[in-house]
């Protein structure tokens, strides 16, 4: 069973926590202050580490920062105050893996747990759903993209993923990876718009000790752990303009600088890169710098929208299906005509991503072999019914306008914590914060 480092200078709530982890199979040890959590890390192995936000000696911070330096990393859970929420979220962004409001529920608490400690048998069907957006389809656009990648992959061109949230960027990037000479060596996948300014040069060119405070150690970074192999670099319009200064010498000499060293260190990386939306219009607005961007512009392969994909729609439905029986122990074999057609008339801003999820929801709540429109989250079929069948200069500005009224009630609803607000949505943690960026809805 897993260990669990619980770092809480609540004595009754870590005496609480401790018993309710132990009474759910789990080894528990744990600590009152930042240095005690860290002299722990040192000596013994966790797979998890549940820490407060407010310490007697610190912050969280200081101990997501040692784990993430650790040779092998360990995830962690921040607990925090429902005023510390901002705070919370910027520490997913520095690695946490969620953060849970107190007073602490116990059944979310375990939900989340799970979700990143799961069985051997969890961890396979995740491992096969995460890897199942990426499907083929018999569509002009489904075979066009994977022809493009049987065509660049044996490269080693740098390559530009460019598609709407949940279109399957990074499985595209995978695929690629895993159908080239470089199969064999690390695929390393980097989230820039989740890392900010100030880290990003640490996380991917690395630092030494003592470069800026807090840095405690050396740290590699994500550029010469994917030696040999590819880096995938998700948004990566939203580097800095001195990270892309950084970045074009790493593709043009094949050499990064980790901060605060003297020191060079040649690497054999093949770049590719993600966006939502076209480079071309940031480099005229001068956000992204033009020889960047022709640097990494090698090659472009533009992935499909779900709407782009109709005649692929009962083959996805059809697969999601199969994978969600395989979860959830359900003998769901299709889906009614009903409902079919409803699918067929959403706009799925969401995607594939979306699609999965919905899918999953439907087998979930359905007792028998066919789930109809009764499964269906009530939003979306509200928004098929209330928006026109035929396509119109207002139809998009409509639908976000119900996609922000949707997230502004949820976020409501939970008392804006946004881990919470997710999952109602039926979508990931970076899909919300990207749309609540887009709508203005940060709190």
């Amino acid at each position: 069973m897993a260990k669990i480092l619980v770092i809480e200078d609540d004595l009754t709530f870590a005496l609480i926590l401790e018993g309710f982890l132990k009474k759910q199979g789990f080894e528990v040890n744990v600590a009152h202050r930042v240095k005690d959590g860290i002299k722990l890390l040192g000596s013994q192995q966790y797979q998890l580490v549940l820490m407060d936000y407010r310490l007697p000696d610190g912050i969280g911070f200081e101990i997501l920062e040692f784990i993430r330096n650790l040779p092998a990393p360990i995830p962690g859970i921040m607990m925090t105050s429902f005023q510390d929420v901002g705070t919370a979220v910027r520490a997913m962004r520095l690695g946490a893996f969620d953060y849970i409001t107190k007073p602490v529920n116990p059944d979310e608490l375990l939900m989340v747990i799970k979700e990143v400690l799961p069985s051997e048998e969890e961890a396979g069907r995740a491992k096969l759903a995460g890897s199942s957006l990426f499907i083929a389809g018999h569509s002009y656009a489904s075979k066009q993209l994977h022809e493009f990648i049987q065509l660049v992959a044996p490269t080693d061109m740098s390559v530009i993923v460019q598609g709407e949230s949940g279109t399957g960027k990074e499985y595209v990037a995978r695929t690629i990876h895993q159908q080239s000479k470089r199969t064999e060596a690390p695929f390393v996948a980097v989230d820039c718009g989740a890392i900010s300014g100030e880290i990003a040069n640490s996380e991917l060119f690395g630092h030494v000790k003592g470069a800026f405070t807090g840095a405690t150690h050396d740290k590699q970074g994500l550029f010469e752990t994917a030696h040999g192999g590819t880096i995938f670099l998700d948004e990566v319009g939203n580097l800095t303009y001195e990270i892309q200064v950084k970045l074009l010498r790493a593709l043009q000499e094949r050499i990064i600088q980790p901060l605060g060293s003297n020191k060079q260190i040649n690497v054999d990386v093949r770049v590719i890169t993600a966006t939502n939306d076209d480079l071309v219009n940031s480099v005229k607005n001068g956000d992204f710098r033009e020889d960047l961007y022709h640097r990494l512009n090698e090659f472009k392969i533009k992935v499909p929208s779900l709407r782009d994909r109709e005649a692929d729609l009962e083959e996805f439905v059809t697969h999601f299906i199969d994978l969600a029986n395989q979860e959830l122990n359900r003998n769901v074999q299709a889906f009614s005509p009903e409902m079919m057609a409803i699918l067929r008339d959403y706009h799925w801003p969401g995607n594939l991503r979306e699609l999965k999820n919905v899918v999953k929801r439907a087998v979930l709540l359905s007792p028998g072999e066919i789930a109809g429109p009764e499964t269906l989250p009530e939003e979306m079929v509200n928004a098929v019914n209330e928006v026109p069948k035929t396509e119109g200069p207002d139809l998009k500005a409509l639908q976000e306008a119900n996609e922000r009224e949707l997230i502004y009630k949820t976020l409501q609803e939970v008392k804006y914590n946004k881990s919470k607000a997710a999952r109602l949505l039926n979508i990931d943690r970076k899909t919300l914060y990207l749309k609540l960026a887009k709508y203005n809805l940060e709190n």
